[in-house]
């Protein structure tokens, strides 16, 4: 198991950022290998992004030093997204099995996790809860749809909110996923920003040789991110967090913060972005 540790960066100092510097600070890749639990500790709200791919063995998630508790949910909630195929996730001894993009909440308290399943890739999201709420299993089907946008925008899309007021209780974590469909490309646009809220992104379901241009930054100051399969972005309270690919996608959503409002954003007029 590996962990990376990311310090928060203030609006200022993001300006001077060269590519690098943006990739290295706002860009987490290679977070899925088989056989492998690699997080990343962030210091935006403590959330911990982070994939999990058992393949033959099973892996186990018990505890890491960044969070400064015996077990690893001790003082947190988690939510895991099935990525990959079929695959099961125990929480605290109770099996949960997961079919493709269902996902599991766990609440405090509720580890060791231990992932298994050949072919099962499992997306892990986590950040600190005041109070215990039941694990729950969410099925893609039992998630709350919102079909949005046109053709004509090239931002038709499905919204499945999974983690979320509309379908169930967390302490803070909010999490979702949209599906872009065949022939639109554009997610979060108009943008917007909540300062309340920081958020993470996982881009997912991109052809190999196919791309996302992350759009970042002040709304004044943008910034770019060219993101591959797999690959997830930190997206701090001050910054849009939009996106254009070379072809659909899907992505999946997750906040954490102050509140648990949805709505809760600073809408971004057209004109203002730069």
């Amino acid at each position: 198991m590996k962990v990376e540790n990311r310090y928060a960066i203030d609006p200022v100092h993001a300006r001077s950022f060269d590519t690098e510097a943006l990739r290295r600070e706002f860009l987490i890749g290679n977070a899925f290998a088989e056989g492998e639990i690699n997080l990343t500790y962030t210091h935006y709200d403590r959330m911990i992004v982070g994939g999990a791919v058992p393949g033959v063995f099973p892996l186990e998630l018990s505890a890491i030093k960044e969070t400064g508790t015996p077990g690893f949910l001790d003082r947190r909630e988690a939510v895991i997204v099935n990525i990959g195929a079929a695959g099961t996730v125990k929480a605290k001894g109770v099996s949960y099995d997961m079919g493709p993009r269902d996902m599991l909440y766990v609440g405090r308290g509720d580890s060791p996790l231990v992932f298994s399943g050949k072919g099962a890739r499992f997306y892990i999201l986590s950040a600190p809860a005041h109070r215990d709420i039941p694990t729950r299993l969410v099925t893609i089907d039992q998630a709350k749809r919102v079909d949005l946008g046109t053709p004509e925008t090239s931002n038709q899309r499905s919204i499945f909110q999974f983690v979320h007021p509309d379908v169930m209780e967390s302490c803070q974590i909010v999490v979702g996923m949209t599906t872009l469909h065949k022939g639109s490309i554009w997610n979060t646009m108009p943008a917007h920003v909540h300062d309340r809220r920081m958020e993470a992104y996982l881009y997912f379901d991109l052809p190999e040789d196919a791309r996302v241009f992350h759009m970042m930054g002040e709304p004044g100051e943008t910034r770019h991110l060219v993101v591959k399969n797999e690959d997830a972005v930190l997206s701090p309270p001050w910054s849009i967090h939009s996106g254009a690919g070379t072809a659909a996608y899907t992505f999946i959503w997750a906040m954490a913060g102050d509140n648990v409002d949805y709505r809760d954003v600073e809408m971004v007029a057209m004109d203002a972005l730069k």
